[in-house]
């Protein structure tokens, strides 16, 4: 997969356009002279419009159609950019936030080093260096973002936390603004916060037919609590926004407290949490319930007195939505019990414990049957479990890395009366529950993706460790 990736230092010399309209590609570079690799027929005339555009010497390489195509796929998004970005460009920052947006990030990460800076994209989950930037250049960027941020330029050694509005033309969306001092100089992270983004269908987020019915269920109920488990970037405010947009009626008041609001949805009360004035979930959620509302969704239980506050939310007839950061769903009432909460008061609101995660989809253009052996699986695990295996190419559709897109592996666990006996008995201990009523734990449902061919071994190792 790696076989067509160029330097990052080398392949921000060409912007996007430039190597997609002129079918041009770095291939090598000293003393700032390129070497271009590219299947043109009139290397005369191309090379004369080059000298125009483009403002280092080059020599141009006649190459092949299919190299050359790799080689663009592999490094580059046709739609991103006029040119190539240039630290000290007026418009730098505005063209790396576009390029972003269009490479579909969730996270840019602008950090130091001793020689170097380098701008890196999270995509799909995972990191990816996109720029590097020279260092006597780098404080000018960090500066320019702290400005927009409304930030103090002049404190480079505690961190900051700030929000940037971008609303230019049909570009409308927030960049939460963190930054942190380290050895080289401030780091920056910008988190790209869409709004007025359609909140995504609960049907096409990773649910099977059955957990999907059970889910939707659940939310129908009135009162009680539903939470969604799972660490940081396992989709838990997804499934959160696309439930309240089924929720969201008429007839229904929605209120939610959320750290930072992600989306923006049209006729639901949504409130930005501000501990640094007092505003925090427990004091949000005491409001709330002088608001006469009928849903509440809190953005996540972190501690004892926001987990009461829930509970007595449901108690007093409200449905609650809310995450937390468990490793299973039952791992969640063992984790709400260590807070504080009573064991009788939790067995009587919790409706539904889901726990997810997110793995990253095969590319359907490129994957190719695997043969697994116990070398890819962790130690015990029965590879008769695994009817079929794929792993990740790389082509150009997926530009070269293997996987298109990713998928939420959820475990769906509705609370019957059973298990709220258990609860309250504090009889946390559920093995023959979970076989005897064919509950699919986050361990199973990613073996079924496994088997279907949606993704890899590789993907889900960490949840193949697991003992459910």
């Amino acid at each position: 997969m790696s076989e067509f990736q160029l330097p990052v230092s080398l392949k921000q010399r060409i912007g996007s356009k430039e190597a997609f309209h002129y079918r041009i590609v770095p291939k090598a570079g000293s003393n700032g002279h390129v070497v271009l690799l590219t299947d043109s027929a009139d290397l005369t005339s191309l090379e004369t419009e080059l000298k125009v555009v483009l403002e280092f010497p080059f020599t141009l390489e006649v190459s092949s159609k299919e190299l050359i195509n790799s080689f663009l796929s592999a490094n580059y998004r046709e739609s991103i950019g006029g040119r190539a970005l240039t630290l000290g460009d007026q418009d730098f920052l505005e063209q790396l936030l576009t390029s972003a947006q269009e490479f579909g990030s969730s996270d840019i990460h602008i950090e130091p080093y001793e020689s170097f800076g380098r701008i890196r994209f999270r995509l799909d989950g995972n990191l990816k260096t996109q720029y590097e930037v020279p260092l006597t250049k780098y404080p000018e960027l960090v500066n320019q973002i702290k400005i927009k941020a409304d930030l103090d330029i002049s404190q480079k050694r505690i961190s900051q936390d700030g929000r940037i509005s971008i609303n230019e033309g049909n570009k409308n969306y927030d960049l939460r603004v963190s930054t942190m001092p380290t050895l080289y100089g401030e780091k920056v992270v910008l988190r790209i916060l869409q709004r007025n983004s359609e909140a995504a269908d609960l049907k096409d987020l990773g649910f099977s037919r059955e957990e999907l019915a059970t889910y939707l269920e659940a939310i129908k109920d009135p009162n009680g609590i539903i939470l969604i488990s799972g660490p940081t970037g396992s989709g838990k405010t997804t499934t959160l926004y696309g439930t309240l947009k089924k929720l969201n009626e008429e007839r229904s008041n929605i209120v939610t407290i959320e750290d930072p609001i992600e989306y923006t949805l049209e006729g639901i009360n949504q409130v930005q949490l501000k501990e640094d004035i007092g505003f925090d979930f427990p004091k949000a959620l005491r409001t709330f319930l002088r608001q006469d509302p009928d849903i509440i969704m809190v953005g996540e239980i972190r501690d004892e007195k926001t987990a009461n506050m829930a509970i007595k939310a449901a108690l007093t007839g409200h449905l609650v939505l809310s995450t937390i950061h468990t490793n299973s769903a039952w791992a969640t009432i063992s984790r709400l019990i260590d807070m504080g909460v009573p064991s009788y008061l939790l067995a009587g609101t919790l409706s539904l414990s889901v726990a997810q995660r997110l793995v990253r989809k095969l590319c359907p253009k490129c994957k190719q049957p695997h043969s697994v052996t116990s070398k890819d699986v962790p130690r015990e695990f029965d590879l008769n479990t695994i009817t079929a295996s794929y792993k990740a190419v790389g082509c150009e559709h997926c530009y070269y890395t293997g996987y298109k897109g990713r998928i939420a592996v959820y475990e769906v666990l509705p609370i019957d009366e059973e298990l709220e006996l258990s609860i309250r008995d504090n009889q946390l201990q559920i093995d023959e529950y979970l076989e005897r009523k064919e509950i699919k734990t986050l361990k199973s449902n990613a073996l079924r993706l496994v088997n279907a061919g949606v993704t890899s071994i590789d993907e889900v190792y960490a949840l193949l460790k697991s003992h459910q």
